[in-house]
């Protein structure tokens, strides 16, 4: 059975890719960070791009663990703030990473303001040992509410109302979430290009 490593440590962004996944043919064992039998190093996200963080964390991780790796990284563009908290979503409100403080500060810079227009963006990449990687995206259009609604999710999902919709992700809840975020839809993608007869693998050798 070929094993692969997802990159993250987050247990709700790990917990979300398994739910996804599981819908699939792949015959994979799917193991995280803290599962691999080698110590692999802590990766800076100081890309500049949501594709320059996942193809690194991919590639360092893929390089120290020997696995197939699939990484994510994904965050919120806010049209009003220039595309901001971007790459800094989950730092958004300093270090350590805190949700609650990231929804308050996002909320502390958009009073007042009536353009609300949002996207959550997710990059995932496929890396190898041997260096090779390939990427996908996904987006999901929406507007931000002026104050928090419901009690599911993570990150700004209190916050983002997904178009179409009226209630947050939050409310939505993580099923209905799961069939229109922006990692639903780059999920999608991967499967399709990297997925043949229940294995990853890369486009080209796909065949």
């Amino acid at each position: 059975m070929q094993t692969i490593l997802l990159a993250t440590r987050n247990r709700k962004k790990l917990a979300e890719l398994q739910d996804l996944l599981s819908g699939t043919t792949a015959a994979c064992r799917f193991v995280t960070i803290d599962d691999v039998a080698v110590r692999v190093p802590e990766v800076e996200e100081d890309g500049a791009t949501f594709v320059e963080n996942a193809r690194k964390k991919a590639l360092v991780l893929a390089a120290a663990s020997g696995l197939l790796t699939l990484a994510d990284d994904s965050g919120l563009s806010v049209d009003a703030l220039a595309g901001a908290p971007g790459v800094r979503s989950a730092r958004f409100g300093g270090e350590p990473c805190d949700d609650a403080r990231n929804n308050a500060l996002l909320l502390a810079r958009m009073e007042g303001v009536r353009e609300r227009g949002a996207q959550f963006h997710c990059v995932l990449a496929l890396a190898d040992p041997a260096g090779r990687c390939e990427t996908v995206a996904g987006i999901c259009r929406g507007t931000l509410l002026e104050s928090r609604c419901g009690a599911e999710g993570f990150g700004y999902d209190p916050l983002f109302v997904p178009e179409g919709y009226r209630e947050s992700f939050a409310v939505l809840g993580a099923a209905h979430k799961q069939c229109i975020s922006h990692r639903a839809v780059a999920l999608r993608k991967a499967l399709d290009l990297w997925l043949r007869d229940g294995r990853f693998c890369f486009a080209g050798d796909c065949g």
